[in-house]
This record gives structure tokens, C-alpha cells and sequence, in this order.
């Protein structure tokens, strides 16, 4: 498995993200769903770095977070070539969700912000509270800069 590539500092996890010629339209401007999917992968990096493995919850039976809610707010372009960061916030826990702010940063310029609800659901697709120690990991995460 490859490592993360991402990091968490305070309550913020930052994800790198370059933008590839495939990433863009005729206009060289990122077509609008791969904002979407760079928020997917930074999700999934930030599970890894805090020592949640999906995948094998899914193979156990246990279940995985799927996306419940997505709301995007498109503010500025990214273009060809773009160094961008997406930062990760969790801004509300529940018992079979959590609530995350993201943002696509270019330097100091917001591109993009994503409020996303990412729901705990077994392998058929239903509800279920999360594992404890997941929660615990996000919990200790979202609270970083309160302590």
C-alpha cells in the first residue's frame, strides 16, 4: 500500500494535488468534477494518516463511509499545471457521520470550497454507527487546535 502523501497540522489536513493536461478542458481550465475527486482522494488520505483502514472494514464486513451530502462553491479556476492543496477539516461528528469543510487552495487563493457528509454504511449499503475507534481518531483530529 502506498503511504500518504498528505499531512495533518493542528485541526487541518493538507493534501498536494497537481493539475494534469487530462485534468483540464479544451480551455486548459480543470473541468469542474475532478474538484470532486481531488476531495475524494484527500478523504482517503486523511484515513490512512489517521490509521483507518477502509478496506479492510470492507472486507470484514464492517462497513466504509460513503458520501451522504456534497456541496460545492466554485470561486476561481484551476488551471494546467496548478500546484494546488486541498485542505480537510472535520467540522461535526455523529454517530454514523461526519461532516467535513474542504478547501482547494492555490497558495493563499481559494479555487474551491466542498462541505461534504460522508455516512458509515455496512457493504449493503446501510447505516450503522461507526467503529469507535474511528471515531476517536477523528475526534482527536478535529480537535487538534482546542487543546
Amino acid at each position: 500500500m502506498q503511504p500518504p502523501s498528505g499531512q495533518i497540522e493542528g485541526a487541518t489536513h493538507y493534501y498536494p494535488v497537481r493539475v494534469f493536461f487530462e485534468d483540464t478542458d479544451l480551455s486548459g481550465i480543470a473541468y469542474h468534477a475532478n474538484y470532486l475527486k481531488w476531495c475524494e482522494r484527500a478523504r482517503s488520505d486523511l484515513l490512512r494518516v489517521l490509521g483507518i483502514d477502509q478496506r479492510a472494514a470492507f472486507e470484514a464486513g464492517e462497513g466504509v463511509y460513503a458520501v451522504s451530502e456534497a456541496q460545492i462553491k466554485w470561486r476561481r479556476p484551476a488551471r494546467f499545471d496548478d500546484e494546488l492543496v486541498i485542505e480537510t477539516r472535520a467540522l461535526e461528528l455523529r454517530a454514523a457521520s461526519a461532516r467535513m469543510e474542504q478547501k482547494v487552495m492555490r497558495g493563499e487563493e481559494l479555487l474551491a470550497q466542498v462541505d461534504i457528509v460522508a455516512a458509515f454504511v455496512t457493504p449493503a449499503g446501510r447505516p450503522r454507527r461507526q467503529p469507535e475507534e474511528w471515531r476517536r481518531a477523528f475526534e482527536k483530529f478535529a480537535t487538534k487546535d482546542n487543546q
